[in-house]
């Protein structure tokens, strides 16, 4: 177990994939502050049960995924920080809040590439970026259907989870798989779920709550 510093958000990040944050809140900056310190700076990144980012007084779940720091931007009353998504990480025990929120966690094992996984990782990423492309005619999307991920097929099983469209349940349920062909035919099906709701038209109220991963 390591103890690390946590930034719970209201949005799951998935390994291989990069976060952006404007960070004003005072614990945060504390936070930076010290974990810039660090040779490989980093933090761990959880999705909020309940309450909001700002604040404190969350309840959080107990998988996510640690953050590496990339590139931190001041600003006159903030700081924009870019990062991206390396290990996943299952909380043990919270620590105190103060002054920032941390945790006790241990990694998560890697998923395993086999050859014979890539026949569904080419139908995923398909299913992905058609599906995707139907998202962008009802919603503002952040992600392109054709934007580019990695050539290797684990980093780009994380990415295929991070840009389809949806909602962050299901954006959980992909990150706390346990094999590489699991993450692939859940990927799959949740997809293809949403894409029934997208093609419902806009009288279906579901239709509005479905977003993107990534912040």
């Amino acid at each position: 177990m390591a103890d690390v510093a946590m930034f719970p958000l209201g949005t799951v990040l998935f390994p291989h994939t990069p976060l952006a944050l404007r960070i004003f809140e005072q614990r945060y900056l504390v936070m930076l502050g010290r974990v810039l310190d660090d040779e490989e700076p980093s933090f761990g990144v959880v999705l909020i049960e309940r309450g909001s980012e700002a604040g404190g007084g969350d309840q959080r779940f107990s998988v996510g995924t640690m953050a590496r720091i990339l590139q931190v931007d001041p600003r006159a009353d903030d700081l924009h920080v870019i990062a991206v998504g390396g290990a996943r990480v299952a909380v043990d025990e919270w620590l105190d809040d103060d002054p920032y929120p941390a945790a006790s966690v241990t990694p998560l094992p890697e998923l395993v590439w086999h050859d014979e996984l890539a026949p569904l990782h080419s139908q995923a990423e398909q299913i992905v970026r058609r599906v995707l492309a139907r998202a962008a005619e009802f919603n503002d999307i952040r992600w392109d259907p054709d934007v580019e991920i990695s050539d290797d097929p684990v980093e780009s099983a994380w990415q295929l989870a991070a840009i389809a469209p949806l909602g962050q349940m299901d954006q959980l349920r992909l990150l706390r798989a346990s094999t590489l062909g699991g993450l692939l035919r859940d990927l799959i099906d949740l997809t293809l779920e949403a894409e029934v709701l997208l093609t419902a038209g806009p009288d279906i109220d579901d239709v509005g709550d479905i977003q993107l991963g990534g912040r």
